[in-house]
């Protein structure tokens, strides 16, 4: 008996689509999604963002879902109810695009709110494992057009760490023969993808760096009660502490080879700040907000001399919101020598990365075709990336 849906071998002509992805980050600030056509002739991945919207989460959901993120911070009655609602939100944001644009396929990354990616009998994690909320049901139901949904479970079952799962779109996307590139994302958690000049897939590493925004954002909420640090100008204004900036780099994520992947579960801002001996009350809030950029700028720097001792390295693009961050911005630029750019300077949109990344993921799953990499997550093997919920047929 052959196979159930053979689908189409990479390198074969696909059918083009129009999909509408779906991305909530570690951030929290929200829902990006894309409205994007993919078309691959079987030589490139074509494609062509028709349409963005952004929307915050309602304040209430927000101010829960950061509270879960804590560790005891939530049960299983508040994830059982903030699954439903961030599902909600979903369709409340992609229903009506849906309603009037011909919408093929709906990818959902989910709001990621606990990742295990290794065994650490010390924390209690005795197996890999990954949450992500919003339920894509309601969003089948409000839509009534198929939805991918829950890309890092596949990885994770074939021995991935499931993540990056963004490296196999930044392949197909952004790739560039006789280039060695960088995309680099600052979400709450910073990620990079190296792509090589010829374009190997097995030669892709892609690995989280440590934090992004994460820490940044938690400390301007915990002092003035804003969101984030809007235009940087926080961290301009304040002076990083040098003793604490050194002892933040000791943090042992850090030092682990890579492939690897974290999250919030790990750079919390009372967890890291207890790790190297300091608290948030220790310094004036522009000085803290000043010295964790600068912790941020400094990881990833490190992460890069890492990447750097056997690979060359010609460019590094920037996208995510952590992009539009001048201060943060301008600490990396000084940081690594090689062109840092944002998406913006080279005529794309730094929210769209993650977004497009899974929209590829999706549209390669609907063909029957792997969307991983195992060099980035560490799995066995490549794997199709997403379950799919299908409506259910409208009779003639």
């Amino acid at each position: 008996m052959g196979p159930i849906w053979p689908g189409v071998p990479l390198g074969e002509p696909a059918r083009p689509m129009t999909l509408l992805s779906l991305m909530s980050g570690t951030s929290l600030d929200g829902m990006d999604v894309v409205l994007v056509d993919l078309h691959d002739d079987g030589a490139r991945l074509a494609w062509d963002v028709r349409e963005r919207h952004s929307a915050p989460y309602p304040a209430d959901l927000r101010e829960r879902l950061v509270a879960a993120l804590g560790e005891g911070g939530s049960d299983v009655a508040m994830l059982t109810q903030l699954h439903a609602e961030i599902g909600h939100a979903y369709a409340a944001l992609c229903g009506p695009l849906t309603d009037r644009v011909a919408v093929d396929l709906v990818a959902l990354s989910g709001q990621n709110v606990y990742h295990v990616p290794r065994v650490d009998p010390a924390r209690g994690w005795r197996t890999t494992s990954t949450l992500q909320l919003g339920e894509a049901a309601l969003v089948l139901e409000r839509c009534r057009v198929p939805v991918a949904c829950d890309f890092r479970q596949s990885d994770m079952a074939a021995g991935g760490q499931g993540a990056p799962m963004v490296s196999y779109g930044d392949l197909r996307l952004h790739a560039r023969s006789g280039v060695a590139r960088a995309v680099h994302n600052l979400g709450g958690i910073s990620n990079l993808t190296w792509l090589p000049r010829d374009g190997d897939p097995s030669a892709v590493v892609a690995f989280d760096t440590g934090p992004g925004n994460c820490l940044m954002d938690e400390a301007v909420a915990r002092t003035t009660g804003a969101e984030y640090d809007a235009g940087g100008r926080m961290a301009a204004s304040g002076r990083v502490d040098g003793a604490l900036l050194e002892a933040l780099l000791r943090h042992p994520y850090l030092a682990l080879p890579f492939p690897k992947t974290t999250g919030r579960e790990l750079f919390s801002l009372e967890r890291t700040l207890q790790g190297a001996g300091a608290d948030p009350d220790d310094l004036p809030a522009d000085d803290l907000v000043a010295t964790l950029t600068a912790f941020t700028a400094a990881s990833i720097a490190a992460a890069y001399r890492l990447l750097r001792a056997d690979r060359p390295l010609d460019e590094v693009l920037l996208a995510g919101g952590g992009a539009a961050n001048p201060t943060l911005v301008a600490m990396l630029r000084e940081r690594l020598d090689v062109p840092v750019r944002t998406f913006e300077e080279i005529g794309m949109v730094s929210t769209d990365r993650e977004a497009l990344a899974f929209a590829v993921m999706a549209y390669d799953g609907f063909h029957g075709r792997a969307g991983t990499l195992p060099a980035a997550t560490g799995a066995r093997r490549p794997v199709v990336a997403g379950k799919y919920l299908w409506p259910t047929p409208v009779a003639p």
